[in-house]
């Protein structure tokens, strides 16, 4: 069956990813230069999202490719593309904090069907493809024990947890009041951030995961996974979409009832920061892909750098303009729209 090859395929790839960061992870000569939303990348996220575009268009050579380092131009009536986030939680891998994980998302003809989340350093991986459940290895060298995953059963929201990946990011790109609601409306809050907070969803572990800015690099593996543990994925105004630019993942039990939290205390944001693709791990600000390419040097404190943003749930996908931001060579040329039936 063609999702469950795809699946196998996408699993290799991992593995493949797992070998670059496990040996560059807390390496002494780890380079790290910073991009033009001011958030750092490794020469560990180069070399996976390469490595991975090797394989692809050996296996794959007719589907399209958009990563998070490389960018990508995709054709308006391409039906199958892979997104690639080589190490989700950059800022995590070069800190010597073991929650980052490479992300491997298959989207075909608008519908997330194929995912794979590695987290090496937790010695975790999560897969799922559509209409085969989702999955969890624990334990190192591939060797753990594997379960199916299915979302708690909590039904109300004051039992729930919660948890984002950062409040500041809330204040930039949504609501603080509307996030510090649902958290008064929880039972207990945390912010594990990024993939981990969703897988964690999968898993039953957490009830909520809530997040006002992401790229379609960022949770399109993840809405597979969630919802074949039988749970909910949307963006922040309830749109079953990956690339709206927010996500919002749950057990689908409190669902409606933390949409309803968000909108009902969601202040609009200021001018210019709007639902911003950006790069994951904080509050970053959205990347101007016009700007110049990578200088060399430490990360600093990150901050909006472009007022555009992506167009809404009725507009177009966004994953053409996340392919245009996420180029980072000189004089990149502008991707061209992509049109995802919904």
């Amino acid at each position: 069956m063609k999702g469950t090859d795809d699946l196998e395929l996408a699993l290799r790839l991992a593995d493949a990813a797992d070998t670059i960061t496990v040996a560059r992870h807390g390496a002494r000569d780890l380079r790290v230069d910073r991009k033009p939303d001011r958030t750092p990348v490794t020469d560990a996220d180069l070399a996976v999202e390469d490595a991975v575009r090797a394989v692809l268009a050996d296996q794959r050579p007719a589907d399209a490719v958009i990563g998070e380092e490389r960018g990508g131009q995709v054709a308006g009536t391409t039906a199958r593309v892979w997104l690639l986030d080589p190490i989700d939680g950059t800022k995590n891998f070069l800190r010597g904090v073991p929650a980052w994980a490479t992300l491997i998302g298959l989207v075909d003809r608008g519908e997330p069907v194929v995912g794979v989340i590695s987290a090496p350093a937790l010695h975790r991986r999560w897969w799922a493809a559509r209409g085969h459940g989702a999955w969890v290895r624990s334990g190192s060298g591939g060797g753990g024990a594997v379960r199916r995953l299915t979302v708690s059963a909590v039904a109300g929201l004051g039992d729930a947890y919660v948890s984002t990946t950062d409040l500041g990011s809330w204040v930039t790109y949504h609501s603080r009041q509307a996030y510090l609601a649902l958290v008064d409306s929880c039972w207990e809050s945390r912010a594990f951030g990024d993939f981990w907070q969703h897988c964690l969803v999968a898993e039953g572990a957490l009830d909520i995961a809530a997040e006002p800015i992401v790229n379609p690099w960022d949770v399109a593996a993840v809405q597979v996974l969630v919802e074949e543990a039988g749970g909910r994925f949307t963006d922040l105004s309830g749109a079953r979409r990956f690339d709206t630019g927010t996500a919002l993942t749950s057990n689908g039990l409190v669902h409606d009832a933390a949409l309803a939290v968000l909108a009902g205390h969601h202040t609009p944001a200021a001018p210019g920061a709007g639902h911003h693709l950006h790069t994951p791990g904080g509050p970053d600000g959205p990347i101007d892909p016009t700007g110049p390419t990578s200088p060399t040097g430490t990360a600093g404190p990150a901050g909006p750098t472009d007022p555009t943003g992506p167009t809404g749930p009725a507009g177009r996908t966004g994953l053409a303009e996340a392919a245009e931001a996420a180029e980072n060579v000189e004089a990149a040329e502008a991707a061209e729209d992509v049109e995802f039936p919904h």
